[in-house]
């Protein structure tokens, strides 16, 4: 029943609930159609995909997309800002013009043949038992899994505007390959079966090279007050819990040391726990499994759950990790880190508004709206990769997979004197990489000890290679107890392996065919069912080798553990987090149902995702000139390296100097991390300017710090942008959440903020599909005056506007008599539209012209005061 969930909710054709607002934004869409640039045909047909209350700016977020003769239009999913029954301000993303350039509304090709033809041009296998499941409505259907999906596959018609302007009809279909490493949402031409576009919502987050040195010694453990219990606050859960971890706010082992924290649950988010699926007292799973996250290992690269740590009743997680250790001895360790770190990016976000109805990941709603049986799958170790992470982008009611890898320390390379021969002319030691998968090689003290044999195989199939176990092995017999000696070749490393275990190997060493430092092994398809260890070591010594044993020399070998090893993602908080934040962004922007909203070229997913890691890691006495790296640990760098950006995250322009200017040089880069990087560097400076003027509160829950007003806005900029943002529209965003939130009180600072790095109120961000046609700004908006402080923006009110909303006349009664007064009213982006000047004494009345319906600062001038108000206008 669950994946029948999945499929009615991935392509939404309108919710029942949300017709209460049809109304109000045909009215909105009317008024603003010219501003718009819309036609009638544009705006006389959409559909309301999601809707969800804002607690913080006390409003409905109405998530709605545009349709043409009721077919969807793609990635026009737009915001829309609902108070007490009128749209107070919205993002509309809707296509112009769209009855003059759609090329057709009736499809040649069937939604069937659109997955065939998806296959075919995505290179995968075509698909087997294709069957048509569900009808949604006549343009939405929903297929079997056909052996090349591991969801079933959704298919809807709808129209893409292409770079021409064009409008295409076309079929969006969605394969989750079957492992896991893409999620293919492409748009194929309904006429004429081409290929219109291909996005992949499984992010991968690896990120080359970066600057190395080696890692610092591990610092002093630290703790975190998460939340504060309050009259105020609900009671947190007595159910013994407790979680050996690297406790936030460390960001990793090089942090902070481990510590066990108790009961962490919030009780807001996981009133029951984090072991409850059923909204019952008690725990239902005794695992790393909960309403939020199941936590597991993946090691074989099944995309199924492998081990979980079990705490018993009593729910007692208390196991330590061997930071000297290898990755796998310490695999329980790092699990419940992993769950740890899922369930606090839930608890603490869900407070500033990732919650039920906003389409966060749990199975469990507790009739709190949104939709359910979608916790995150969080894989450790995972066998598809190395030095990688990644998170899969779905609708609400589908689970996010988050996939953690291990991570070669470059620094170093992985392995050491792993093998020794122990006589003849090749006696000594020898350098090896152990496989991520197998058993792990014992200690020094008591290493693997055997006789050599060379594999040989019938070479039947397409390696040309006798040596390198890709055919069927035909001298079992020799291999049987002895360690297997074989190539590495055409065929995955945990077959070879394998292969050599099944013909009775007790250990396999595998010479690397390149000249290169031998590579650490993945398990490929069949790793999982290997139970010997192996390495690889490198060209020359493994070739020398092979010239021994096929010259009949019998060679005695030694095999052993040793350092350094592989970093393991998973006790990295900060990496768990940038994941996680890619869950975050994805259903915000656009809506839950709409997880492909940020596939732009402009897009910052990236860069809210290394915000998110980095607003849960500050600790006290940090400062935003303070140099912060992004992965450090991951890549064996001191607490103070660069980590894997091009520059640490500062507030210090001689240390982070990036602006928008800078995102035009990235026109050739395929990667969003860099775009991202520039977006969180505005994002982190945003941060400390509100620390700065509003203190740090080190209680992310529940605080009235900087970083906690910092932290909502953002979350609701998400909520109120539309599909497809770029730089303007987020910082457009976070300016609107802090009009709906704030009443503007901050208006100046974020101004302030973005003018600094090229986003001020002149910048122009062209086409958020490209990051070459921008305009840079360094200026503030000329209208309220962006120089007063806190104190001064929130001084008594001496004057009354009202009614507020209006619908055209304003009354401004003084309790003062304030003499000549410039009265003035702003756009959000700092545009004058209205200014008049008269004597305010008692009650006056203007009437400007002209204005549409949003938000706006009305701001009055005299001789000694100045005073800025939020003005609604219907």
């Amino acid at each position: 029943m669950k994946k029948v969930l999945y499929l009615a909710c991935f392509f939404v054709v309108g919710i029942a609930v949300g017709q209460d607002y049809n109304g109000a934004i045909s009215n909105y869409l009317n008024s603003n159609q010219a501003e718009a640039g819309l036609q009638n045909d544009d705006i006389t047909d959409f559909t309301i995909t999601s809707q969800s209350f804002s607690k913080s700016m006390q409003l409905e977020n109405v998530y709605v997309t545009q349709r043409y003769q009721g077919i969807d239009v793609f990635n026009t999913s737009s915001s829309f800002a609902v108070k007490e029954g009128s749209v107070v301000t919205a993002n509309v993303v809707f296509a112009k013009n769209v009855s003059n350039l759609v090329n057709t509304t009736n499809p040649v090709l069937t939604a069937e043949g659109a997955i065939q033809k998806a296959a075919s041009l995505l290179g995968i296998s075509s698909p087997v038992n294709l069957e048509l499941i569900e009808t949604k409505d006549t343009h939405s259907f929903e297929f079997s899994k056909a052996g090349i999906s591991l969801e079933t596959i959704p298919v809807q018609l709808g129209y893409l505007k292409m770079d021409d302007n064009s409008m295409r009809l076309a079929w969006h279909v969605a394969i989750y390959t079957l492992d896991a490493s893409h999620y293919y949402n492409v748009k194929i031409d309904a006429v004429t079966g081409t290929m219109l576009d291909n996005q992949d919502l499984v992010l991968n987050c690896s990120f080359g090279e970066a600057n190395h040195s080696h890692a610092s010694s591990v610092a002093s453990e630290v703790s975190s007050v998460l939340y504060q219990t309050s009259s105020e606050v609900a009671t947190p859960l007595v159910d013994g819990s407790q979680y050996r971890v690297f406790p936030l706010p460390a960001e990793s082992p090089n942090h902070g040391a481990q510590g066990l924290v108790t009961e962490p649950a919030n009780p807001d988010a996981s009133p029951f726990g984090w072991h409850d699926i059923d909204g019952a007292d008690g725990a239902d799973f005794t695992i790393t499994r909960g309403n939020n996250v199941y936590a597991y290992d993946d090691i074989g690269n099944n995309n199924s759950p492998g081990s979980s740590p079990d705490g018993g009743a009593d729910l007692d997680f208390d196991i330590s990790q061997n930071a000297d250790g290898h990755p796998i001895n310490n695999l329980d360790a790092a699990i419940v880190n992993l769950f740890y770190m899922n369930n606090q990016m839930h608890d603490i976000w869900y407070n500033y508004g990732f919650d039920e109805a906003s389409g966060n990941f749990q199975e469990n709603v507790y009739g709190n709206g949104g939709n359910g049986s979608d916790s995150v799958n969080a894989e450790a170790q995972d066998g598809l990769a190395l030095n990688n992470a990644n998170f899969s982008l779905v609708p609400d009611g589908v689970n996010g997979r988050m996939q953690m890898f291990l991570w070669n320390a470059p620094a170093t390379p992985v392995g050491g004197d792993a093998l020794t021969i122990n006589n003849g002319p090749l006696a000594g030691d020898y350098f090896g990489t152990p496989a991520t998968f197998g058993t792990v090689l014992p200690p020094a003290s008591n290493p693997l000890t055997g006789t050599l044999a060379l594999l040989e195989d019938d070479d039947s199939g397409v390696s040309t290679d006798p040596n390198d176990a890709c055919d069927p092995v035909i001298n079992a017999a020799e291999l049987n107890g002895n360690i297997a000696v074989l190539r590495r070749g055409e065929c995955e490393f945990g077959f070879k392996v394998l292969a050599a275990e099944n013909a009775g190997a007790i250990a396999v060493i595998v010479v690397n065919n390149v000249a290169d430092t031998p590579i650490v092994m993945g398990p490929g398809a069949n790793g999982a069912g290997v139970t010997i260890p192996s390495i690889m070591v490198t060209q020359a010594d493994g070739e020398a080798l092979i010239l021994a044993l096929m010259a009949g020399d019998d060679i005695e070998a030694s095999l052993m553990e040793v350092p350094p090893y592989q970093k393991d993602g998973s006790l990295d908080n900060g990496i768990i987090a940038h994941e996680y934040g890619h869950g975050i962004s994805s259903r915000l922007t656009g809506g839950r149902f709409n997880p492909g909203c940020l596939q732009n070229q402009e897009q910052m997913g990236e860069g809210w995702s290394d915000w998110f890691g980095l607003m849960i890691t500050i600790e006290d006495g940090d400062q935003g000139a303070d140099p912060r790296g992004i992965g450090t640990y991951v890549v064996n760098q001191a607490v103070d390296g660069i980590g894997i950006r091009p520059t640490q995250y500062s507030t210090d322009m001689s240390i982070n100097g990036s602006t928008y200017e800078d995102l035009a040089s990235l026109v050739n880069d395929p990667s969003p991390h860099a775009t991202g990087y520039l977006w969180a560097t505005m994002l982190w400076d945003l941060t400390w300017a509100f620390i700065d003027e509003y203190g740090y509160d080190d209680d992310l829950l529940n605080g009235t710090g900087g970083n906690n007003i910092a932290m909502q806005l953002v979350i609701d900029g998400l909520k109120l942008q539309g599909c497809s943002p770029g730089f303007v529209d987020g910082r457009d965003a976070i300016l609107l959440a802090d009009e709906m939130a704030n009443n503007g009180d901050n208006r100046c600072l974020i101004w302030e903020v973005f003018a600094r790095r090229g986003v001020g109120v002149g910048a122009d961000q062209g086409s958020s599909n490209s990051r070459a046609d921008q305009t840079i700004s360094f200026d503030v908006p000329s209208g309220p005056n962006c120089t007063l402080s806190v104190e001064d923006r929130s001084q008594a009110n001496n004057f009354m506007i009202y009614p507020n909303p209006t619908n055209g006349q304003v009354n401004i009664r003084a309790a003062v008599d304030a003499g000549e007064t410039t009265i003035s009213i702003f756009d959000i982006n700092g545009r004058k539209v209205y200014e008049d000047q008269m004597i305010l004494s008692g009650t006056v009345t203007i009437e400007p012209q002209n204005l549409k319906t949003g938000v706006y600062i009305l701001q009055l001038d005299g001789e000694t005061y100045s005073q800025t108000s939020k003005l609604i206008v219907n």
